[in-house]
């Protein structure tokens, strides 16, 4: 049972509540003291109650909605494949594993039916050692076994996996190349959202430019880390919003199913062998149309939400 003693903090209770833990919104958290599951100096309270230093919040969840992640038949792009590792090329709107709002038909529903993964005590993310968002394609990484699990996991934790993604940006960047060095937390004020704050885990991105389209820029961006929407938060922060981020970007940008972002190369150390894996996958047929037409000077922007 959670719990949260006020020393500085003040305003009304579910605001308090959803600024100190980052796993609970508001909204829950706005329901949860309808339903009496937080108490106040072991009384109940209204979500209008304003905090004072010295409350003790009790926080009751309810238990966690149990999701399991079932085998599917759902197609999947699988690039390599042995007894340890399996390298899948993800489309652009598929979510990687189970979640509430999305309980079913995910890139883990659809390898299930293809093949067992590793048990990480995780019913949901069976194998999931890292994740790219639901409308980013590209490369991706899954572990068959325990040892692969451990392996992959420990490499991504010291940095030493290669991680390349493309992606095209708003605005024409003058620099070739750059690096951006800002910590990560989520966003305060919307809880959809991750932010560049002070405090906030430490996250950098490398940046090159590959072409450029006038208002639009093709670049190659390298994670150092991989941090929850790290590069489409790093590009706006810098003026270069992704084209296509409903999240992050504006909305006159390129025509499209979502974020122009391609994880196109992978590299990791096989887990058994220790051989140096490299793969690349070229972009979806939207993001090469998207990038033919620019190319030939047709700018397509119009708002698209």
């Amino acid at each position: 049972m959670p719990s949260l003693t006020i020393t500085s903090e003040s305003g009304r209770i579910d605001k308090v509540l959803a600024d100190h833990f980052a796993d609970y919104t508001r909204s829950q958290i706005h329901q949860w003291l309808g339903d009496q599951r937080i108490t106040v100096n072991g009384k109940y309270v209204r979500a209008s109650y304003k905090v004072v230093q010295g409350d003790v919040i009790d926080i009751n969840p309810p238990a966690p909605t149990v999701l399991d992640a079932v085998p599917q038949d759902i197609p999947v792009d699988i690039v390599y494949e042995d007894d340890d590792v399996i390298v899948v090329n993800k489309p652009q709107g598929m979510v990687v594993h189970p979640a509430p709002g999305h309980p079913d038909g995910t890139l883990v529903n659809g390898l299930l039916y293809h093949t067992h993964l590793a048990a990480i005590n995780d019913v949901i993310r069976p194998g999931i050692v890292h994740r790219i968002d639901r409308d980013t394609s590209g490369l991706l990484m899954v572990a068959k076994s325990q040892l692969a699990m451990t392996s992959l996991s420990a490499q991504l934790h010291a940095k030493s996996n290669r991680r390349e993604y493309l992606a095209i940006v708003h605005g024409n960047i003058p620099e070739d190349k750059g690096t951006v060095d800002a910590p990560l937390a989520r966003d305060p004020r919307d809880r959809k959202k991750i932010a560049v704050q002070q405090g906030g885990r430490h996250a950098v991105t490398h940046f090159a430019v590959e072409e450029r389209f006038g208002n639009y820029t093709l670049v190659r961006c390298i994670l150092e880390t991989g941090r929850t929407h790290q590069i489409r938060v790093h590009m706006a922060y810098i003026g270069h919003p992704v084209a296509g981020d409903p999240l992050y970007g504006p909305k006159k940008t390129l025509p499209g199913h979502g974020q122009f972002l391609h994880a196109a190369v992978l590299g990791f150390k096989h887990p058994r062998t220790g051989d140096e894996m490299n793969f690349s996958i070229d972009v979806p047929p939207i993001f090469a149309q998207t990038l033919a037409d620019l190319r030939a000077g047709i700018d397509k922007t119009r708002r698209v939400r």
